[in-house]
Parts: C-alpha cells; sequence; structure tokens
C-alpha cells in the first residue's frame, strides 16, 4: 500500500458506526463484552434490525454538505454482524436481520456520485466467532484484559491452531470480499490489540491487500504495514510523526445512543478541524445512526454547521499543510502547497492587531477570508537575524466570523520562519 494524494489534501471525513447495536441504542460490542447488557439481549437486536429508512443517497448529501471529502463505514465490528451478505461464513445482515439486503453497496455508489472517496471499517476480531478465542496473547495489552475474555482467550488456556487459522481464513476471505466488491480507496482496521502482529499474520494480510488493492490507503491498525496513524478522541500535544486522523466523536458515543445529548457544539467542531489540520493531519468525525438508518437532528445540525463554515473557509482547509509551528500565532494555522500563503485562525475576534512572531517572508497583502476585506500591516522591531513582530490591524465586527475567522497573509515568496532563541 501507498498513501494516495487525495488522503493528505481531504482533511475531513465522516465516521459512521452504524448496526445492530443502534436498535436498543447500546454500545457498539462493548455493551456485551463489558456487561453492559447480556450476550442474550445484545444478540437479539437481529430480530429487530430493518434499516426501514436507510437512504445511502441522502447520507452522501449529507457529508458532502458537511465538507466532508470521504466517509468510513463500519462493514463489520467486534460483534461480527457484517452489513454486507458475506461467503465466508459468520453473522451478516443480509441472512440474519430484517434489513435482510446489503447496506454497503449502495453506500458504495452514492458517496462515488458525489465525488467522495469511500472508506470501509473491519476489525481484525470477532467477539461470536466460535474460531477466534483459540490463542493466548503472549504479551497482552496493559489497557484490556484480554486474557479474562472468554470472547478473546480460550479459558483453560489450550489454545486450538487449526481454528486459528480457520478464523484467519475467514478474515482474509471477508477483506478480499469486500476488497473485490465494493473497491474502497480506504480500510479501516480495528481490533488489533487482541493478538500480536505475528498472530494476526499481518504481513500477509498487507501482501493480499497490496495485490488485489495496491492503491487502497489502510490505516495503522493493520500493525506494521499502515499508512497513517489514529489518534482517537483527543487532539495530541505533538502531531504523530508522518500522515495521521484524529477520529473524534460528535457526542460521547460511536455508535446511536439515545439518551447521549452531549454533543459538541459547531464553534468547538470548527475548532478541532482547524486545530487537527493545522498540525497536518485530517479529522475524521463520527456519528451513529439511529436503527432505521436516520440521523438524528443534533447530529445532523452539527454535520451542516461545520460544512456551512467549511464552504467560506475553504482554501484555508483542503489541499493545505501545517501552518506555522506553536508560538508564531496564537492559534492554528495552515500554509497553502505552494507555501506561499499563510491563513490564520482566530478562534475569538481581535481587538487591537494579531500578530505573528518569526516571519522573515516580506507580506504583501492580508484580507478576511469570505469577505476579502484588506487589512493593514506592518513590522515592529527586529534586531540583526531576529526578524520583528508583524502586526496585522484587527478586522472590523463586520468582518469576524462567529466561529472562526481566517486572515489570508500572501507573502513575497515561501514561508521562511525564525526559530532561533533570539540571542546574540
Amino acid at each position: 500500500m501507498s498513501l494516495q494524494p487525495w488522503f493528505r489534501d481531504a482533511k475531513l471525513g465522516v465516521f459512521v458506526h452504524y448496526g445492530v447495536y443502534a436498535v436498543d441504542s447500546v454500545a457498539e460490542s462493548w455493551s456485551f463484552y463489558t456487561g453492559e447488557v447480556s450476550h442474550e439481549r445484545y444478540m437479539s437486536q437481529l430480530d429487530r434490525f430493518t434499516a426501514v429508512r436507510y437512504d445511502p443517497g441522502a447520507w452522501a448529501d449529507l457529508f458532502a454538505r458537511a465538507g466532508a471529502r470521504y466517509a468510513v463505514l463500519t462493514a463489520r465490528h467486534h460483534d461480527g454482524v457484517a452489513l454486507w451478505g458475506s461467503a465466508q461464513g459468520g453473522l451478516d445482515v443480509v441472512r440474519h436481520t430484517p434489513a435482510g439486503r446489503d447496506l454497503l453497496a449502495g453506500y458504495a455508489s452514492a458517496l462515488r456520485e458525489r465525488g467522495l472517496r469511500v472508506g470501509l471499517y473491519y476489525s481484525h476480531s470477532d467477539w461470536n466467532h466460535p474460531d477466534y478465542p483459540t490463542l493466548v496473547h503472549p504479551e497482552p495489552p496493559a489497557h484490556d484484559d484480554v486474557l479474562a475474555s472468554a470472547y478473546v482467550t480460550p479459558q483453560d488456556g489450550v489454545e486450538d491452531p487449526v481454528a486459528w487459522d480457520r478464523y484467519l481464513a475467514y478474515r482474509d476471505g471477508q477483506v478480499a470480499e469486500l476488497i473485490d466488491r465494493y473497491r474502497p480507496d480506504l480500510l479501516w482496521f480495528d481490533g488489533e490489540w487482541e493478538r500480536t502482529p505475528r498472530q494476526w499474520r499481518m504481513a500477509e494480510l498487507a501482501a493480499l491487500i497490496g495485490d488485489a488493492a495496491p492503491d487502497t490507503v489502510v490505516n495503522a491498525r493493520l500493525t506494521g504495514h499502515g499508512d497513517y496513524a489514529t489518534p482517537e478522541q483527543g487532539l495530541p500535544v505533538r502531531a504523530p510523526d508522518g500522515p495521521w486522523e484524529l477520529c473524534l466523536t460528535v457526542n460521547d458515543s460511536w455508535g446511536y445512543r439515545r439518551g447521549d445529548d452531549r454533543h459538541k457544539s459547531v464553534r468547538s467542531l470548527v475548532r478541532y478541524l482547524t486545530e487537527t489540520v493545522g498540525m497536518g493531519g485530517n479529522l475524521l468525525l463520527a456519528v451513529g445512526p439511529r436503527e432505521d438508518g436516520t440521523f438524528t437532528a443534533a447530529q445532523t445540525d452539527r454535520l451542516t454547521g461545520l460544512g456551512d463554515w467549511v464552504r467560506v473557509h475553504r482554501e484555508a482547509v483542503y489541499d493545505t499543510v501545517a501552518g506555522a509551528p506553536p508560538g508564531h500565532h496564537y492559534g492554528p494555522s495552515t500554509l497553502s502547497a505552494d507555501r506561499r500563503t499563510l491563513y490564520l485562525v482566530c478562534f475569538d475576534a481581535p481587538r487591537e492587531a494579531v500578530t505573528v512572531r518569526g516571519l522573515r517572508t516580506p507580506v504583501r497583502r492580508v484580507t478576511v477570508l469570505g469577505t476579502g476585506t484588506e487589512l493593514g500591516h506592518r513590522v515592529v522591531g527586529g534586531l540583526h537575524e531576529v526578524p520583528g513582530t508583524t502586526v496585522i490591524d484587527a478586522p472590523d465586527p463586520r468582518d469576524v466570523d462567529p466561529y472562526a475567522t481566517v486572515l489570508v497573509v500572501e507573502l513575497d515568496g515561501e514561508l521562511d520562519l525564525y526559530r532561533g532563541t533570539g540571542l546574540r
């Protein structure tokens, strides 16, 4: 695999956790694993999953309006319930739920019709497969007691290599089906912590994907073979090395949870997006449809509100690279691909001025993105090799965006920043 240029330029995606867990609005897979609900109750949701109002075209329209350039849908979570009719056995919504149909084909087609890239989530683990709990992790991770779970590990400690071979054939067969049927632009793996890369035979799976779909982007949970890192639920203080993506829920839940009203505001989502992009990453924003396939008004409003901001400020979002490091500007910034335009994001209304420290490249012009209003600017101070501070006049209140104002700093050459201590 190799990271395709579209991924770095996309900046915003939508992460959709959709499955039988939406019927009773319980946590996806984890609710039976941790004992929040009984396994019997969780699995009873299969009988009531209808997807009766699922409209992939409406989904794609919403994602496009949000400003996303790709989406990732949970083709199969840890509960093992596939959203397509798999020939590999196991559970799927075609044979085992009233929905009775493939939910991936329409999704992939609808996204492509609107110019969006198609991502599919797939968990290495399957807590319902009889051949899965047949191996013991030699050095289990501290964050998850996999050795204590009967869904993961043989409780008598006796391994069954033949059963494990069958499981890997099932997993590899399903991944091959996803590639062959839907030609995803991105495969988003999960569940890798429950085995070692050698136990998973990650190298062999990577070879399978590379041979069948060499242009498919893969996340780092194809351990040792992924294209980009995937921090979750919190913006890192320092950007991971190489390409990366922050996956973040709109409220506190990945899938649909009826009582979860802790939705992030549009202003907060704009902040997350600009801070992530300003550090060189993508934001993968997670939402969870109801059982019938529809999104709540609260989640729809957040997506459309974010999209409204992105449309006005698209120049500062798409096809950019990380901006100035912290300390040069009090807020995130992005840089045009040719490195000749710096976009300064201001979360609060500037009062007197906006300043940029350490800017060596002369400034040609400064305008407010979205209104085009030109702002005065000047350089104050500076000595020898230490450049002065670039001072930009605060925009008029009429030019201030309610969520985040972006100033376009056109440079007379490529961005050149002083990173020294100022000492002689």
